[in-house]
């Protein structure tokens, strides 16, 4: 999902329906602003979130939204759904309808799994997040139906190849908590792929539950169903 950019000359001429020789005279006249500072180049790129004034009158002032959310078992990450209630569903009330519209889902989860989902309309963001290049780990607790050993380590350490999709998985951090649980950090989100890797040793996921995403963990303090804001600091932890 592409953030849209667009030269000032075009944007100023496509809101006002006026030709681009009329938009470089307004320029010239000092009478536009972008982020607060006079805007003297008609090539100067503004994007959704540039904030752009000609002659006091606000042409965008668009706000992003870094959200945190506690996803629950039995909720979809999905916009809409005609039968389960979706993390859109469960921020209703909380923002106006609008921004619940240009929100996207960063790094969805199965209806069965539960725990961090971010949710925001800056895709810049987002693409960081999710681009395989940046190699973003996600980091989930296992609760399984068998007991662990050591071997798991190493199958998750060395990767496992599904002949189906004809792939090799990145290899993977299993660290064994206690003899029925784990934790998992991968650098990828191939489908379903925690429960399919723990499926070569015929070994059943009872629970899932993603705590962290990159540097930015849960909120232990939201309980299932509940989200916030992102602080600065949190949305800026992406970026470095």
């Amino acid at each position: 999902m592409a953030i849209n950019t667009a030269r000032l000359d075009r944007f100023i001429s496509d809101y006002h329906q006026i030709n681009r020789k009329k938009v470089r005279l307004i320029l010239a006249q000092k009478r536009v602003y972008v982020d607060g500072v006079l805007a003297t180049d008609i090539a100067q790129l503004v994007d959704q979130f540039s904030h752009v004034i000609m002659d006091d009158e606000v042409l965008q002032a668009n706000r992003a939204y870094y959200i945190m959310l506690n996803k629950p078992i039995g909720v979809v990450c999905a916009t809409k759904d005609k039968i389960h209630k979706t993390v859109i569903d469960l921020l209703a009330g909380q923002f106006d309808q609008d921004i619940l519209d240009s929100l996207h889902i960063v790094g969805r989860l199965d209806l069965n799994t539960s725990g961090l989902v971010l949710l925001t309309n800056d895709s810049r963001w987002s693409e960081r997040l999710t681009s395989p290049e940046n190699k973003v780990s996600k980091c989930y607790q296992v609760t399984l139906q068998n007991a662990l050993t050591p071997d798991y380590i190493n199958a998750f350490a060395k990767g496992m190849f599904f002949s189906y999709e004809n792939i090799t998985t990145k290899p993977a951090i299993l660290q064994i908590v206690s003899l029925f649980e784990a934790k998992v950090i991968l650098t990828e989100g191939r489908y379903h792929q925690i429960k399919r890797m723990f499926g070569r040793f015929r070994n059943p996921v009872i629970a899932l539950h993603r705590y962290s995403i990159g540097s930015l963990h849960l909120d232990e303090s939201l309980k299932y169903g509940e989200s916030r804001v992102l602080n600065i600091s949190e949305v800026s932890s992406i970026n470095s």
